[in-house]
Order: structure tokens, then C-alpha cells, then sequence
């Protein structure tokens, strides 16, 4: 730490200053190149704890490396909260932040809302360094980020196709399916519980991301088909095509498509990729009914509050309006 005291009483002046764009370009450029940081710092002619510090606020949480771009924009948002805002006005703020974080709201979904709503200027970069903070500081927030203690999640292909009956191809479903712009177009897929004990069917809206979801039930046939049915049947008006993998616990798709009155279509065999949304809607859902879990004590109670989380929070995809504003064509209240 002495060696801060070698430099000359000018340059020690200018060492405290606060870091510029062009030196956090500098910073990431030397870090890519493998320098150590009392290297770049002595580039720099700053302090070696200058880069340490830098390194440790301004990385971003969502890339976990240190980007000059990134820095800047976080250093610019703290300044711009910590300095220009008043007092009250940053309570009320985090209490804000609070309030959507626990709701489950990713930062990026919290800095839209917040603009949308209550138009207040906040980037998620910076909700998601104060989510970070947080959690250094012993809070919860980070929490109910949906990906927050997660392993990387081995894909695997779905099932083949042997006895479905009269199954009808992806490829032979009509091209507006793939544009999803109507409603009515469902994926459907199952989650399978403990010691794959029990299943529960999850049903997502191609164009609005709205979901329904099942109570536990088994992976028999008959059983998805009941609550497909149970799940579906209120919007059998609207109704146009379910797509599914091959399992076997969709072998009673001819019934479902009759009773209501739409196409049935399956993808290739280990081609998850063709139902993406289902995919994506049932990691959403892992994040309250965690891989693993037991279905035993899971609730109709439970089911309707992780829906209601799922079709009430707002997608970029969507123009940050709702899955259930979508499906029912409301638009976000002023």
C-alpha cells in the first residue's frame, strides 16, 4: 500500500479522481489481456485499490465480468441516485424495487415497470447492483431472482413417438402458428415430480406467454386428459391448435382435439426447440416448484398463485404488457 506514496504529490492529487470512461476501456482491455490489477494500476497511475474497487462495483452482475460499457453506466446510476435524487424520493424508490423484487419481478421487469407506471428512470443494471448489494448485506431479495442458486440444466431430447396412435406432425401445422400473432395456439407439456411420482400439465398461449396449470396428478393418459380438459375447456372458442412432444401421456390426444374442436400437432422427436415457450414457461414455474420437489403437498391454492404471478407480471417480449393483458386484450392502465 506504501507504494501509492512513491508517486509524486501531483499525480497521488489526481489518483483520487474518479475513474473516466476512457480508463475503464483501459481497465477492461489490460483485465482481457490477463494483467494483474497492480499492473493496470500502475498503467493507470492510480492506486492499486482504485482497480480493485472498480472491479468489484461496477462489474456486471448479469454478464459476472467487467465490461466498460457496463462500468460506466453503473457508475453513472449510482451517482445519479446516490447524488440527484432526494432523500425521500430514493425511499420511496427502493421501496418500490422492494416491492416488485418480491413479487418476483426480474430487474429488468422492475426498471419497466417502473418507467411505464411511475415514470421513474431506472436502469435494471443498477436494480440488479442493489439486488447484489443487498445480499452482501444479508437481505433476501436476490432470492426471488428466478435463476439465483441454480445449476446449468442438462437438455434432454423427448421421447420417441412409439404408441401414439394417429399423430399428426409439426411440420403439417399451418405457418400462423409460427407468426404467433392470434391467441388460441397452445403448447402443452408435463412436470414430473420426486422420483418421477406424479405430473403436473403446464399449457402456455404462443402469442402471450398466458399459462394454465394442473393440479398434481399421474402420468397416466386418462389423467392429462381430464385436466387438459378441465384447464381448456373455457376457451374452447378460441381454440386452434395444441402442439406437444411425443410422450405417452399425450396418447389420448384424438380426444382432446375432439372434445375441443381443435388440431392436435406433435414435434420431432427430440426436438424440444419446437415447443421453446413451454420450455421456457416451465422454468419459470421451477422456480416456485423447484426440480425435485415432492407434488404431495401441493395445493389448487398453490397452482393459482404461481399462475397468477406467471400472467400478471409484464414481458419485453410483449412490449412490457402482461401475458393476462395480452390473452385478453387490455391494455397497462395509465
Amino acid at each position: 500500500m506504501l507504494d501509492f506514496l512513491l508517486y509524486p504529490t501531483k499525480e497521488r492529487k489526481n489518483m483520487s479522481k474518479h475513474l473516466t470512461q476512457e480508463q475503464r476501456y483501459h481497465i477492461e482491455a489490460y483485465k482481457n489481456a490477463g494483467y494483474s490489477q497492480n499492473k493496470i494500476a500502475e498503467h493507470l497511475k492510480v492506486h492499486p485499490s482504485t482497480i480493485g474497487r472498480e472491479l468489484k462495483r461496477n462489474s456486471s452482475p448479469i454478464q459476472e465480468r467487467y465490461t466498460a460499457k457496463s462500468a460506466q453506466e453503473m457508475a453513472v446510476l449510482r451517482k445519479r441516485v446516490n447524488s440527484s435524487v432526494p432523500i425521500k424520493m430514493k425511499k420511496e424508490i427502493l421501496l418500490l424495487i422492494d416491492q416488485y423484487i418480491e413479487e418476483d419481478y426480474s430487474p429488468e421487469q422492475v426498471s419497466a415497470t417502473l418507467r411505464l407506471k411511475h415514470n421513474i428512470q431506472i436502469s435494471f443494471v443498477h436494480i440488479y447492483n442493489y439486488v447484489y448489494t443487498d445480499r452482501e448485506q444479508g437481505g433476501t431479495l436476490h432470492t426471488h431472482l428466478r435463476f439465483y442458486n441454480r445449476k446449468r440444466r442438462i437438455k434432454y431430447g423427448t421421447r420417441c413417438s412409439n404408441g401414439l396412435k394417429n399423430r399428426v406432425s409439426i411440420s403439417q401445422r399451418p405457418d400462423i402458428v409460427e407468426e404467433k400473432n392470434r391467441v388460441g395456439d397452445f403448447e402443452m407439456d408435463t412436470i414430473i415430480g420426486k422420483g418421477k411420482n406424479g405430473a403436473i400439465t403446464t399449457i402456455v398461449d404462443r402469442a402471450s406467454g398466458f399459462v394454465k396449470i394442473s393440479i398434481p396428478t399421474t402420468k397416466k393418459a386418462e389423467d392429462i386428459e381430464k385436466e387438459s380438459l378441465r384447464l381448456l375447456t373455457p376457451y374452447k372458442k378460441i381454440m386452434h391448435t395444441i402442439t406437444t412432444d411425443n410422450g405417452l401421456e399425450f396418447a389420448n390426444h384424438e380426444a382432446i382435439s375432439k372434445a375441443l374442436d381443435c388440431d392436435y400437432y406433435f414435434c420431432h422427436p427430440y426436438s424440444s426447440w419446437e415447443r421453446g415457450l413451454n420450455e421456457y414457461t416451465n422454468g419459470l414455474i421451477r422456480q416456485y416448484i423447484p426440480k425435485g420437489s415432492s407434488f404431495e403437498n401441493i395445493t389448487q391454492e398453490k397452482i393459482q398463485e404461481i399462475e397468477d404471478k406467471l400472467n400478471h407480471r409484464p414481458r419485453k417480449t410483449l412490449g412490457w404488457r402482461t401475458p393476462y393483458e395480452v390473452f385478453y386484450g387490455t391494455e397497462i392502465a395509465a
